[in-house]
């Protein structure tokens, strides 16, 4: 029983190169989905959405570059801009979902960030992609191993 633990965890050492990859495919997904949003089906983003923008759309190009140049530090470059989107998409579905109160809402002017553009299943919201977005690149990048040059 025990060996079997040790296998999962070796296994999952053997293709932790991999993470990068899908870590970028996922970025380039948020950014793609983003403009499409905004551009395409004319959805205004919200101060927050702006904000988890700013921190989104560099990781597509540093995740990028650093498969390209085997950089076994990407994930020091890429990782605190994840972890900052990730806070700012907590904070944006609290809000969005009640959780903090009016008071705290830092969109006072323009698009309100507890607008329902998009509720896809029930549940499926904007903010709520970014969260799961944000989170799977941080832990991708947390638990990224690069191959030894």
């Amino acid at each position: 029983m025990k060996n079997a633990g040790r296998n999962e965890v070796s296994g999952l050492r053997r293709f932790s190169h991999l993470f990068a990859y899908a870590a970028w495919l996922i970025a380039l997904a948020g950014l793609v989905g983003s403009l499409f949003f905004s551009e395409v089906m004319s959805l205004p983003p919200c101060v927050l959405c702006w904000y988890q923008r700013i921190a989104a759309y560099p990781l597509v190009v540093i995740i990028a570059v650093g498969i390209l140049l085997r950089d076994v530090r990407m994930k020091y470059y890429a990782l605190p801009l994840s972890v900052i989107g990730l806070i700012i998409a907590v904070y944006h579905n609290l809000l969005y979902y009640g959780v903090i109160q009016e008071p705290l809402v830092p969109c006072t002017e323009g698009v309100p960030c507890t607008l329902q553009q998009i509720e896809w299943l029930g549940f499926i919201t904007i903010p709520f992609m970014s969260l799961v977005s944000f989170a799977v690149i941080s832990l991708l990048l947390l638990f990224y191993k690069p191959k030894e040059v």
